[in-house]
């Protein structure tokens, strides 16, 4: 294997949204979508400088020298996968990550947080999505293939990353534009009514485990102490429950 490119580095990381569900539905025909997703891949990057680091299962980690090759890849990938003819009428559908960083070239490959943000924003997208981080955002802002424009996402914490991220999505013509919302990493910061919900709800698992247990309630909702003791048995305790999984549902549904 030739040396890496030191210096700045474009990474691309792809993944294939629900491949077990997608395995489960196709059963010994999966072997062939697959190899058919990688020749995709290998064709539309490799054809743009694109250097393939590594490869598990449905999952690609690609290095570009270049931010607009790497763009321009993805956007080809993007569109071979939406005209493919795949077997029994099946949909693949790749996320894909592109972003620019400095990573140290080590004795096994690329090493740095430059890599481990590619990777956290690739899981944050869905099937035919690609996002551009903040970096890679502004060196191919005029550089972009035809058809493609750049549409912001806004700021995103990444699991495990202190900095959070500013995801741009690719709007390919004649593709879905269309996603959920990003997937945030587990320490994204939750607003009032999500803590209030997510509060209740330990409150109304511990009024469960009172109930059965006789245990005197010392807390009110939100962790306030009560004036004084209160044991909720019987057909009054499940009243209770029932009005307090009903508010939950309510607070959550607030929250969204």
């Amino acid at each position: 294997m030739s040396a890496l490119h030191g210096g700045t580095v474009t990474f691309v990381c792809t993944d294939i949204e629900g491949s077990t569900k997608l395995l489960e539905r196709l059963g010994d025909r999966y072997a062939e979508t697959l190899a058919g997703h990688r020749r995709i891949i290998r064709d539309a990057f490799g054809a743009r400088g694109g250097r393939e680091l590594d490869t598990q299962g449905d999952s690609f980690f690609y290095a570009f020298e270049r931010a607009r090759d790497a763009v321009a890849a993805a956007v080809a990938a993007q569109r071979s996968l939406a005209t493919h003819g795949w077997p029994d009428g099946e949909e693949v559908r790749v996320r894909m990550s592109v972003h620019t960083g400095e990573p140290v070239v080590g004795e096994e490959g690329y090493v740095g947080i430059d890599v481990h943000r590619a990777a956290r924003i690739c899981s944050a997208g869905h099937g035919g999505q690609v996002l551009l981080s903040a970096a890679t955002a502004a060196l191919v802002s005029s550089a972009l293939p035809d058809g493609v424009t750049q549409v912001p996402l806004g700021d995103l914490r990444l699991k495990d990353l202190a900095a959070p991220e500013h995801v741009v999505q690719l709007e390919i013509d004649g593709l879905p534009s269309s996603f959920p919302p990003l997937r945030a990493g587990e320490d994204e910061p939750m607003d009032f009514g999500a803590r209030l919900a997510r509060q209740i709800q330990a409150d109304v698992e511990r009024q469960i485990e009172l109930s059965f247990s006789g245990e005197p309630t010392e807390r009110a909702i939100g962790g306030a102490r009560k004036q004084r003791q209160l044991i909720v048995t019987g057909p009054f305790a499940l009243l209770s429950l029932a009005v307090a999984i009903l508010v939950i549902v309510l607070l959550v549904r607030l929250a969204l």
